[in-house]
Parts: C-alpha cells; structure tokens; sequence
C-alpha cells in the first residue's frame, strides 16, 4: 500500500478543486497539519465535511469514477445529484429523445411500410416542433457541460479532450439549429443529425475504453487488412487473365457476368470473400471445365478460411488486451477512491482525536459505519461490508484492512433461499418431504415436453387446414388438462417451499406467471365458448376467437418449457452467458447504435430517392426513358427481380434496415449493385466501407466478448452442481470479466487518476 498520505494537504484547503494538475503532487507530500483551536461548530462542521467527502470517494470507487473534481460541500453535493440516479437517467433519456429525432424528421420514417410501391405519403412533423425538442435537448446538455466543468475546475477541463469535443459538438448543432430555423426548416441537409451520436458516446466512460481500444487495435487490423487487399487485387489479375473475352459468345459467360472491367472483378470476388455470391460466381467457367474450380477454390480457402480468421483472431487477441489495460485502470480507480476515503476520515481522527498520535494511520469503526450508511449502494453489498467492519473490535483499523472491507465489492452475491415453512399437520409435512424433492420437477419437465409434443402433433395434422377447417376442441381439452397439473404443481410447490420459498427462485417465478396466464386464459376460454361447444358454434363470440385463443395457449406453453433450461448445467451456463451478454454489451451496442446511426444519416444524404420502381412520378420526371432502361433490369438475382423495394434509403428506419442487411452479408451484393447502377460506381465505396466497419470489425469484437464471457463463466463453474448454479446469481460485469485475469498484485501501488465520465 501507500506509504505516504495522498490527500491530507488538499483536502486541508477547504473548497479546493481536488486532483487539480498544478499542486496536486507537491500538496501529498506535503501535508499541512491542522491547528488545534478549533470552535466546536467548525469541528463539527469539519467533521461532517470528512464523512461527505469518504461518501463521494467510496460511490466513486463503486462506480469507477475519478475521484478528480473538487471536494467543498457545495460541489459534493452538486456532484451527488448529479450522479443520482433520477439525474442520470434524465440524461439519458435526453439522449433517447434527440437521437430519435431522425424517425419523425424528413425524411419521415411514420409510415406502416417502406416499398415505394405502396408506400402512403409520410406524415411531416410542423416546421418548429421537433426543432422545439431538440432545443430542449441542447439545453440539456448545455447545464450537462456546465456542471461537469465546474465540478472538475478548468484546468481539469481544458485538458479533457472529450468534454472540448462535446463544447465543439454543442455549438455546431446549436449554429445548424439557427440556420433550419431562419431557412423555416427547408434546408436539404442538417449536419447536426451526423453529430448528435456524439452525445451517446461520451456520456458512457466504458464506451469511451472500448472505442479507445478500437483505435489502438487498428495498426494491427490494417496490417491483415492489407494482405487481404494484396490478396483480392493478385486473385482479381490472375481471374481476368484466366477468363478474358473469347471469340465463342457460348464461352464468354464467366467474362460477361463476373469478368468484363476491373471494377467488377474486384466487387466480384470481395462478395465472393464473404460467401454471398457462392457458387454463383464459378458456375458459367465450371461448365466448361471442372479445373476453373481450383481457382474460386484456392481463393476462397486463403482468403475466407485463412486470413478472415487470421483477422478475427487478431482483432480477439489485440482488443482483449487493450481492454486488459483498460479494466485495468479501472480497479487503480477503484482502489483510488478507497485509499481517499481512508484518508479523508484519518484527518477525522488526526483533527479531533485527544490521543491522535496513537492512531495515525487509524479510522474509527464507528465512523466507516456511518460513512456507509450514507454511501448509495446496493443493500446487500452494503450488509457485507458492514459485518466485516463490525468484527474489529479494538474500534479502529488501519488503512490495509479498509482496503480489505470493499473486497466484497468483487465477490458474487450468493443468494440464500428462505428455510422452509414448519408444518405440524403429518399430511401436510408428507407433501412437503414429497413435493420439494428434484424428482417432482423432473416430473414437471417430462409433463410439460408431453404438452409440447401433443401441439407439435396436431399441428403437424392441421398444417394443410384452413382456419375454419380445424377442429380446436380436442386441443383445447388437451391442453385444459395439463393446465390443470401445471396449477397442481404450482401449488404443490408453494406449499412446500412457501411463498417466500417459492420466490426466492427464479425458476418458480417464470413457471408461475406462465400458469398463471394460462389459466387465465383457460378461463376466459370456458367462460366465452362454453367447452364443450358444438360444432355449429359461430367462429367468434368476443374479442378473439377460439382459434386464436387456442393458440395464444399454445405459444405460452412453448415458451412454458424453456423451464429445462436451468437444470441442464451447460444449457443454464450458455443461458446465463446470453444474459449477461444483455446487460454487458451496453457499451459495445452504443458504439455499434452511433455507426449505424452515421452510416444511415449518410446513406439518406447520398441515395435518398435514388432507386424508384417503374412508373412512379419521380421517376419519369427525373430521368430519360433511355436512362430508366439502362438502368433497370429484370435479370435473375437482380433488385428489380427480386423485389427488393422496401430496403431503400428513402428514410431513416428503412436505412437502418437496409444496413442490417448488408451486416449480414446475405445477397449484399444486390444492394451494392443495383446503387452503383442507380447512381454510381463510387457507391460501391459506402457499402464496402460499411461491410469493413460492421461485418468485419464489430462482430469479431462480439465474437471476442462472448468468448471471454463464456470462457469466464465455465472457469467459474466448471466445479459447480446445477444446484450451485442455480443458487449462485452471477453479477459479471466487463470489469470484472476481465479482471479474473491478474495483471497485478493486490498491494499494487495507486498512483494514477482517470478522466471524469
């Protein structure tokens, strides 16, 4: 640990912006002692001023924070409503608003379907109110930027290059604002819409570390990026050497299709790189000679077997380590915020203790106490630390054993079930001996596969029916049955566990809000059609009919049997990694929703109404007829052939689609084509571009995060029952994913500081 008081000096200023650059070293080593003739009111307010400032550095520590912001009870309290959670989410929501903007702007995306064909005229919001929103908005953000920097002082500021960018960004959308409303909202393009990602990005710190390890990873992705580009132009020479055009029109297939310019050859074989264009590709110079195939062979093999893998590897390896250093400097943070803690309450004790000098380097226990019940965190670590505190019983501990007490921060919550109800009736004790057993649900898994099995068989019967040909009574009656074990069991269980028991599980609540909604329905069921009914009953009598009734019990049952998930063991691992992946990937889905975001601004500003089907006004306005006929086609695979009319960049839901579409790399290059033949071969560029960003680089950083995860969770559990699995509630967050990997020793000196969020 430290060898040396950290904050004594500064925090002895008063009101000082703490962590500042200019002093801040010089002001450690140099701590200034207090005088000893205090007033009792400026102890007391002393003292009190030291329990605020140990609070804000221990919510720092939990959350990650710098604790680089000033220390005055003012600016403590500024900043704890700032980091309040109902502040915070405002925030956020802000941001929610503004980025959802691009829906109801022009182009408007609040139409029930994106085809042209059939497309109604887009509702348009009145020139004033969504700029009335975003005002709004922008003034947000403005008390966002103000608060921040008079919390972190100017000095601090100015050397934030994030919190410059986000001044730089606030007054360019604030220009383009005035400039749409002087135009009375007629302009052609708001820059500002190309912005507004900015403001997700830097309101996250882990997204700023992710986007930070994306740049430092580039270099080494570019390298491979390079020999795949090295790859793609040799094969692209070798191919136009091996099928250039023939005398014999019944050979110039391969030529005529894949073959004819550079441009097409290269976009031929970058598509045929991801698979989309396989075997398509080779089958014009495969009917002539099967040997033509060695050449697609040999290039799919080195360059999507080889060094596509190569790339996703290096993208693995290289990101996991800059998050490595990343996760890193996170728990220095962590550490950080105690070690202030700690010695913000040891001025307590230096300042106002009689026998101060036996207990330098001490904190009072009581004091950690009432720090932690000021400190906003969740209960149950909260009770942790508390009892560890408590078993101090000299009264005071020393700064490596309050280091020790925030180790439960890091320590899995392991959720005890409530003991089970005492029964003094026999039968009742036989039926929670019986019922509590594993056997009964094993018991309910084998119920719930027959339910599932017997819906599968009569649909299977009934897939050739219409509607009013299909007989609903014996699968309602089926079905009524096992409701009936399924409500059976459900109270069995309460019985035996209790309904505190009965909760505590989380297999119980999914189980029982499912047979809960299917007896309620079954209800409404009987109630409304009489079971058993006749067969001249008229097809609806209320809101639904039996038909769809029936099914909606149908699809609540299959979903009802996901509940084998848990008591498989490799199932509920893979299931618990699929959850946290939902709560982790926060970061990575916010820079993945602001590359989508620009992409789709830029795709609306490049290709906005450039594909229109034929016959539509724009079109026989905008263009000659010799135009439209060179550039529509009806061959096979083709956009028009294909009817590929709804994915267009007509507005911004319809933009986001289209990209999707493309990530997926399934017949992109359709889209690709039908673009460059609309509008230009330079188009080519945006989608090739879009498939490198999304395609290339963020999946594999999704292949990386799920492997670490995964990787992560079997290590974890690998010795674990799927009892232990099922008792144990894992709270795996990127930073403790990541830090099971020891970088560093505990009794790592801190000496570094981070920027504030």
């Amino acid at each position: 640990m430290e060898s040396e008081p950290m904050l004594t000096g500064s925090i002895n200023r008063g009101s000082v912006d703490y962590g500042s650059r200019h002093n801040s070293r010089s002001d450690a080593e140099s701590p200034v002692t207090r005088p000893a003739s205090y007033s009792g009111s400026e102890q007391e307010h002393d003292g009190d001023l030291y329990i605020q400032q140990a609070v804000v550095f221990i919510e720092d520590a939990i959350q990650y924070r710098s604790i680089n912001h000033k220390v005055d009870s003012g600016s403590l309290r500024l900043y704890r409503w700032y980091y309040s959670r109902i502040c915070q989410w405002g925030l956020g929501l802000t941001i929610a608003v503004i980025l959802a903007l691009a829906f109801v702007e022009k182009p408007s995306s609040i139409t029930h379907t994106s085809d042209p064909r059939f497309r109604p005229a887009a509702w348009e919001p009145p020139c004033g109110l969504t700029e009335a929103i975003e005002l709004v908005c922008l003034l947000i953000f403005i008390t966002d930027v103000a608060v921040k920097s008079h919390l972190i002082g100017w000095e601090e500021f100015c050397t934030n290059k994030w919190l410059i960018g986000y001044v730089l960004v606030i007054a360019a959308s604030v220009v383009d604002w005035t400039i749409t409303v002087s135009m009375l909202c007629n302009e052609t393009i708001r820059v500002r819409r190309l912005l507004r990602p900015f403001f997700l990005l830097q309101n996250s710190s882990l997204m700023k570390k992710t986007l930070k390890c994306i740049k430092r990873t580039l270099p080494e992705i570019a390298s491979v990026i390079l020999l795949l580009a090295l790859h793609l132009c040799l094969f692209t020479m070798v191919g136009m050497l091996i099928f250039p055009k023939s005398e014999e029109p019944e050979k110039n297939g391969e030529w005529q299709a894949y073959f004819r310019n550079l441009p097409q050859a290269l976009s031929s074989l970058l598509v045929l790189l991801t698979t989309a264009n396989n075997p398509d590709v080779m089958v014009p110079a495969y009917s002539l000679n099967r040997g033509y195939a060695l050449f697609f062979i040999l290039f799919s093999v080195c360059g999507t077997y080889i060094l596509m893998n190569l790339l996703t590897a290096i993208i693995y390896n290289q990101f996991r380590g800059y998050l490595l250093m990343s996760v890193k400097t996170s728990v220095i943070r962590r550490r950080l915020g105690i070690r202030a803690a700690f010695e913000v309450l040891c001025c307590q004790v230096q300042g106002h203790s009689i026998d101060s000098e036996g207990h330098v380097g001490k904190v009072r226990v009581d004091t950690v106490l009432e720090v932690m019940s000021r400190v906003q965190m969740k209960s149950y670590y909260r009770q942790a630390v508390v009892t560890a505190a408590r078993q101090f019983s000299a009264g005071f501990m020393d700064g490596e054993a309050f280091q020790r007490l925030f180790d439960e921060l890091d320590k899995d919550r392991i959720k005890e079930h409530p003991p089970n109800p005492q029964y003094s009736s026999p039968f009742l004790q036989w039926i929670q001996n019986t019922c509590s057993h594993y056997y009964l649900t094993v018991v309910g898994n084998v119920v719930a596969l027959a339910n599932v099995i017997c819906i599968c068989t009569v649909l299977v019967l009934d897939s050739e029916k219409t509607v009013s040909q299909r007989d609903d009574y014996y699968m309602e009656v089926i079905n009524c049955a096992f409701i009936l074990y399924y409500l059976l069991e459900m109270v069995l269980k309460l019985i035996a566990f209790g309904w505190r028991g009965y909760l505590s599980y989380k297999n119980n609540i999914f189980d029982g809000v499912f047979t809960v909604l299917l007896l309620v329905l079954q209800i409404a069921i009987v109630a409304t059609y009489k079971i058993p009914y006749q067969a001249s009953s008229p097809a609806q009598r209320g809101v639904m009919s039996l038909w769809e009734m029936v099914r909606l019990a149908n699809m609540l049952i299959v979903f009802r049997f996901l509940r084998i998930i848990p008591e498989i063991k490799l199932m509920a691992l893979v299931a618990s990694t699929l959850v946290d992946l939902v709560k982790n990937l926060r970061a990575f889905a916010g820079i993945l929703v602001v590359v989508y975001y620009v992409y789709a601004v830029i795709g609306i500003w490049l290709f906005h109404g450039a594909i229109r089907p034929p016959g539509s006004p724009s079109t026989v306005s905008n263009s000659s007829t010799e135009n439209r006929t060179s550039n529509y086609t009806m061959e096979c695979g083709s956009y028009e052939q294909l009817e590929y009319w709804p994915n267009n960049f007509d507005d911004f839901a319809s933009s986001l689609v289209l990209l999707y579409d493309v990530m997926v790399v399934n017949n992109w290059q359709v889209f690709m084509d039908a673009y460059s033949r609309y509008t230009t071969e330079w188009s080519k560029v945006y989608f090739v571009s879009w498939w490198l960003t999304s395609s290339v680089m963020w999946v594999n950083l999704f292949v990386a995060l799920i492997l670490e995860n995964f990787t992560y969770k079997w290590d974890k559990s690998h010795a674990l029952s799927v009892s232990d699995v099922e008792r144990m509630r894992y709270e795996t967050t990127v930073q403790r994913m990541f830090r099971h990997r020891r970088l560093f020793k505990q009794d790592t000196e801190v000496d570094g500081k981070g920027d504030l969020k």
